[in-house]
């Protein structure tokens, strides 16, 4: 049986959900990247609830833009959520890739969001 890229990034992605939890200390930094854009969410997974959200799809991030599929797009989206999860008291997060390899636009975003002054 052949595993194609999606499948090899959902058996990644399950195999880190196992370990990485988001708690209302520490919640999870979520990330989501398709081919078009990249999207990013802060979640407290004890209370099923999302605290900060961010993608491309966002006008503020999309006007400045030409494409939402570049490292410029997930850097600017990393900032954007370092700065609404600051907003509502959250210093801390634990980060999920999900699935994805860090690298390229993931790693844009986490640095992004570090540089904005979230610690993980």
């Amino acid at each position: 049986m052949k595993l194609t890229r999606k499948k090899l990034v959902q058996r990644r992605h399950r195999r880190l959900r196992r370990k990485v939890t988001g708690t209302a200390d520490r919640p999870r930094l979520s990330v989501f990247r398709s081919n078009c854009h990249i999207y990013a969410q802060v979640i407290d997974d004890v209370a099923q609830h999302t605290l900060a959200a961010a993608s491309t799809l966002e006008p503020e991030i999309r006007s400045q833009l030409s494409s939402g599929a570049t490292c410029d797009a997930s850097a600017a989206v990393g900032k954007l959520v370092a700065t609404r999860s600051k907003e509502k008291g959250i210093e801390q997060v634990v980060f999920d890739r999900g699935g994805n390899l860090y690298h390229g636009r993931v790693k844009a975003l986490a640095e992004a969001a570090r540089e904005a002054g979230l610690n993980f």
